[in-house]
């Protein structure tokens, strides 16, 4: 099952705001964007610089005349807005929607208004629910690609998506990289007498085994704290 959610942009008014928006989606793993009449048209030369490198969002978007063309092949529609317009449609958070998106069958499409006015009330019509953020009541103005965002973020972390890699993020070193470093300790702090009186050296050597072994550091870590070790076996370097 594709979880994957379309972005649905309804008559979409300047190129920089769908640029925007299709590098909020990709910054979240979300790649497929649908226009309803976008006001210049399409492709629309300004939408490129402002995606910062979601090249392949909009290459790939799909213009369609009508919003009811759009979701044709959507079985769940999300309609953002901060205005309920009195209708009985459940209203849902980002949060909420997000939950719902991942375990529905059948694709998803979220859908929001034109920059100045948002959705008028048939493009709502058309939605199984309603997606608005709790926002400030005196001062509802989301951008476009800041409501993108909200909900993109929100459907990627329902999805679990893994964070990119980093040092944070290693896995633990091997045993013998361990045991590198805390032989390297013992090394440096036998002949301060560290370990001294003998009677208290197996202890000494316990105590320092549990600290260095319990932060499970990852192998550059180790590397960092072994040249530090070294820089501080040698003679001190004299100040000119």
């Amino acid at each position: 099952m594709d979880s994957h959610p379309v972005i649905v942009l309804v008559r979409p008014q300047l190129g920089e705001n769908i640029g925007k928006a299709a590098r909020a989606m990709l910054n979240f793993g979300l790649a497929e964007m649908r226009l309803v009449a976008p006001r210049d048209g399409w492709p629309n030369p300004s939408a490129g610089p402002a995606a910062a490198g979601a090249d392949e969002v909009l290459e790939k978007a799909q213009v369609f005349d009508t919003l009811t063309e759009a979701v044709a092949d959507c079985a769940h529609v999300y309609a953002t807005t901060v205005r309920k317009r009195g209708m009985t449609k459940p209203v849902l958070t980002p949060e909420q929607a997000a939950r719902d998106i991942r375990t529905s069958p059948g694709r998803s499409a979220l859908v929001f208004g034109p920059e100045r006015s948002g959705l008028d009330t048939g493009d709502v019509a058309l939605a199984r629910a309603i997606v608005t953020v709790p926002v400030n009541p005196h001062f509802g103005s989301l951008n476009l690609a800041q409501a993108v965002v909200l909900c993109a973020y929100e459907w990627s972390k329902a999805a679990g998506l893994a964070l990119p890699d980093s040092e944070d993020h290693l896995p633990p070193a091997p045993q013998d990289e361990l045991e590198g470093l805390i032989g390297h300790f013992e090394a440096l702090l036998e002949p301060k007498n560290y370990f001294w009186p003998e009677i208290r050296a197996e202890v000494n050597r316990r105590t320092l085994r549990n600290v260095l072994t319990r932060p499970g550091w990852n192998h550059l870590e180790i590397r960092t704290l072994r040249g530090v070790l070294s820089f501080l076996e040698k003679e001190p370097r004299k100040r000119n």
